[in-house]
Protein backbone atom coordinates (compact mmCIF):
# COMPACT_ATOMS: atom_id res chain seq x y z
CA UNK A 1 0.00 0.00 0.00
CA UNK A 2 1.11 3.53 -0.65
CA UNK A 3 2.22 5.42 2.44
CA UNK A 4 1.47 9.09 3.00
CA UNK A 5 4.39 11.47 2.56
CA UNK A 6 5.02 15.11 3.36
CA UNK A 7 8.48 16.43 2.51
CA UNK A 8 7.58 20.09 3.15
CA UNK A 9 10.03 20.30 6.08
CA UNK A 10 12.59 17.71 4.91
CA UNK A 11 16.07 18.61 3.71
CA UNK A 12 18.42 15.81 2.66
CA UNK A 13 22.10 16.32 1.83
CA UNK A 14 24.60 14.35 -0.19
CA UNK A 15 28.23 15.07 -1.01
CA UNK A 16 27.22 17.46 -3.81
CA UNK A 17 23.47 17.99 -3.56
CA UNK A 18 20.77 19.43 -1.35
CA UNK A 19 17.35 17.81 -1.76
CA UNK A 20 14.71 20.15 -0.43
CA UNK A 21 11.13 21.32 -0.93
CA UNK A 22 10.45 23.53 -3.93
CA UNK A 23 10.05 27.30 -3.55
CA UNK A 24 8.45 29.83 -5.91
CA UNK A 25 11.88 31.43 -6.32
CA UNK A 26 12.99 28.22 -8.11
CA UNK A 27 10.86 29.08 -11.16
CA UNK A 28 13.71 30.34 -13.38
CA UNK A 29 15.88 27.28 -12.72
CA UNK A 30 12.92 24.92 -13.18
CA UNK A 31 11.85 26.45 -16.49
CA UNK A 32 15.46 26.52 -17.71
CA UNK A 33 15.75 22.72 -17.65
CA UNK A 34 12.08 21.79 -18.14
CA UNK A 35 11.85 23.65 -21.48
CA UNK A 36 14.67 21.62 -23.06
CA UNK A 37 13.52 19.11 -25.65
CA UNK A 38 14.26 15.56 -24.52
CA UNK A 39 14.38 16.17 -20.76
CA UNK A 40 10.73 15.70 -19.82
CA UNK A 41 10.15 13.22 -22.61
CA UNK A 42 12.56 10.79 -20.90
CA UNK A 43 10.22 10.87 -17.88
CA UNK A 44 6.92 10.76 -19.77
CA UNK A 45 6.00 14.43 -20.03
CA UNK A 46 6.38 17.04 -22.76
CA UNK A 47 9.01 19.72 -22.28
CA UNK A 48 7.48 22.97 -21.05
CA UNK A 49 6.26 25.46 -23.61
CA UNK A 50 6.11 28.48 -21.32
CA UNK A 51 7.16 29.82 -17.95
CA UNK A 52 3.46 29.85 -16.99
CA UNK A 53 3.33 26.08 -17.53
CA UNK A 54 6.36 25.65 -15.28
CA UNK A 55 4.77 27.92 -12.66
CA UNK A 56 1.60 25.83 -12.64
CA UNK A 57 3.61 22.64 -12.09
CA UNK A 58 5.81 24.34 -9.50
CA UNK A 59 2.67 25.25 -7.54
CA UNK A 60 1.63 21.58 -7.72
CA UNK A 61 5.05 20.47 -6.42
CA UNK A 62 4.69 22.83 -3.46
CA UNK A 63 1.06 21.93 -2.71
CA UNK A 64 1.41 18.14 -2.95
CA UNK A 65 4.50 18.09 -0.66
CA UNK A 66 6.02 15.01 -2.30
CA UNK A 67 8.66 16.32 -4.73
CA UNK A 68 12.20 17.32 -3.88
CA UNK A 69 14.10 20.04 -5.74
CA UNK A 70 17.67 18.94 -6.48
CA UNK A 71 19.99 21.83 -5.73
CA UNK A 72 23.58 21.80 -6.97
CA UNK A 73 25.92 24.72 -6.31
CA UNK A 74 22.96 27.00 -5.52
CA UNK A 75 20.97 26.08 -8.64
CA UNK A 76 17.98 23.73 -8.98
CA UNK A 77 18.89 21.17 -11.65
CA UNK A 78 16.19 18.54 -11.28
CA UNK A 79 13.46 16.95 -9.24
CA UNK A 80 12.80 13.69 -7.44
CA UNK A 81 9.23 12.80 -6.56
CA UNK A 82 7.84 10.30 -4.07
CA UNK A 83 4.95 9.18 -6.22
CA UNK A 84 2.07 6.77 -5.66
CA UNK A 85 3.05 3.40 -7.08
CA UNK A 86 0.41 1.60 -9.19
CA UNK A 87 -1.17 -0.72 -6.60
CA UNK A 88 -3.27 -2.49 -9.25
CA UNK A 89 -0.09 -3.51 -11.10
CA UNK A 90 1.57 -4.88 -7.95
CA UNK A 91 -1.19 -6.50 -5.83
CA UNK A 92 1.38 -8.81 -4.24
CA UNK A 93 2.70 -5.76 -2.34
CA UNK A 94 -0.69 -4.60 -1.02
CA UNK A 95 0.07 -5.70 2.56
CA UNK A 96 3.41 -3.86 2.59
CA UNK A 97 4.28 -0.16 2.80
CA UNK A 98 5.81 1.40 -0.30
CA UNK A 99 6.17 4.32 -2.61
CA UNK A 100 7.43 4.95 -6.15
CA UNK A 101 10.19 7.38 -7.01
CA UNK A 102 10.47 9.33 -10.23
CA UNK A 103 13.16 11.76 -11.25
CA UNK A 104 14.36 14.15 -13.90
CA UNK A 105 17.65 15.97 -14.33
CA UNK A 106 18.74 18.94 -16.40
CA UNK A 107 20.44 17.77 -19.59
CA UNK A 108 23.45 19.96 -18.68
CA UNK A 109 24.19 17.64 -15.75
CA UNK A 110 23.70 14.21 -17.32
CA UNK A 111 26.54 11.74 -16.95
CA UNK A 112 28.05 13.19 -13.75
CA UNK A 113 26.61 10.67 -11.28
CA UNK A 114 24.34 13.25 -9.66
CA UNK A 115 21.08 11.35 -10.08
CA UNK A 116 22.34 8.07 -8.54
CA UNK A 117 23.68 10.19 -5.66
CA UNK A 118 20.24 11.77 -5.14
CA UNK A 119 18.33 8.50 -5.55
CA UNK A 120 20.55 6.69 -3.04
CA UNK A 121 19.92 9.41 -0.46
CA UNK A 122 16.15 9.24 -1.01
CA UNK A 123 16.26 5.44 -0.76
CA UNK A 124 17.97 5.84 2.62
CA UNK A 125 15.31 8.35 3.71
CA UNK A 126 12.44 6.10 2.61
CA UNK A 127 13.76 2.96 4.32
CA UNK A 128 15.33 4.49 7.43
CA UNK A 129 13.00 7.42 8.20
CA UNK A 130 9.66 6.55 6.59
CA UNK A 131 10.11 2.81 7.19
CA UNK A 132 8.83 1.59 3.83
CA UNK A 133 9.11 -2.09 2.97
CA UNK A 134 9.81 -1.51 -0.72
CA UNK A 135 10.35 1.17 -3.35
CA UNK A 136 9.21 1.06 -6.96
CA UNK A 137 10.89 2.89 -9.82
CA UNK A 138 9.97 2.69 -13.49
CA UNK A 139 11.64 3.47 -16.76
CA UNK A 140 10.66 3.30 -20.40
CA UNK A 141 12.44 0.43 -22.14
CA UNK A 142 14.21 2.97 -24.37
CA UNK A 143 15.52 5.05 -21.43
CA UNK A 144 18.90 3.46 -20.78
CA UNK A 145 20.06 6.36 -18.59
CA UNK A 146 17.26 5.80 -16.10
CA UNK A 147 17.84 2.05 -16.28
CA UNK A 148 21.50 2.60 -15.30
CA UNK A 149 20.56 4.88 -12.40
CA UNK A 150 18.22 2.21 -11.08
CA UNK A 151 20.84 -0.54 -11.46
CA UNK A 152 23.43 1.55 -9.61
CA UNK A 153 20.93 2.06 -6.79
CA UNK A 154 20.04 -1.62 -6.35
CA UNK A 155 16.68 -1.81 -8.13
CA UNK A 156 15.84 -5.05 -9.95
CA UNK A 157 13.55 -5.32 -12.95
CA UNK A 158 10.31 -6.81 -11.68
CA UNK A 159 7.54 -6.45 -14.23
CA UNK A 160 6.91 -5.01 -17.69
CA UNK A 161 3.82 -2.81 -17.89
CA UNK A 162 2.17 -0.67 -20.54
CA UNK A 163 2.27 3.07 -19.92
CA UNK A 164 -0.24 5.32 -21.62
CA UNK A 165 1.55 8.40 -22.91
CA UNK A 166 0.14 11.93 -23.00
CA UNK A 167 -0.72 11.53 -26.70
CA UNK A 168 -2.53 8.23 -26.17
CA UNK A 169 0.36 6.05 -27.35
CA UNK A 170 1.27 2.92 -25.40
CA UNK A 171 4.87 2.62 -24.20
CA UNK A 172 6.57 -0.42 -22.65
CA UNK A 173 7.82 0.40 -19.17
CA UNK A 174 9.83 -1.65 -16.69
CA UNK A 175 8.75 -1.45 -13.09
CA UNK A 176 11.74 -2.15 -10.90
CA UNK A 177 11.63 -2.84 -7.17
CA UNK A 178 14.03 -2.44 -4.28
CA UNK A 179 12.92 -4.35 -1.19
CA UNK A 180 14.03 -3.65 2.37
CA UNK A 181 15.95 -6.95 2.63
CA UNK A 182 18.09 -6.14 -0.41
CA UNK A 183 18.69 -2.60 0.88
CA UNK A 184 19.78 -3.86 4.30
CA UNK A 185 22.09 -6.48 2.75
CA UNK A 186 23.84 -3.81 0.68
CA UNK A 187 24.48 -1.52 3.68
Amino acid sequence: MNINVDISKVVLKTKRLILRPWKLTDLEDFYEYAKVDGVGEMAGWQHHQSKDESLEILHRFIETKKTFALEYEGKVIGSLGLEMYPESELPEYNNLKGREIGYVLSKDYWGQGLMPEAVKRVIEYLFDDLLVDFIVCGHFVTNNQSKRVQEKCGFKHYKMVKHRGKNGETIDCWLSVLEREAYERSN
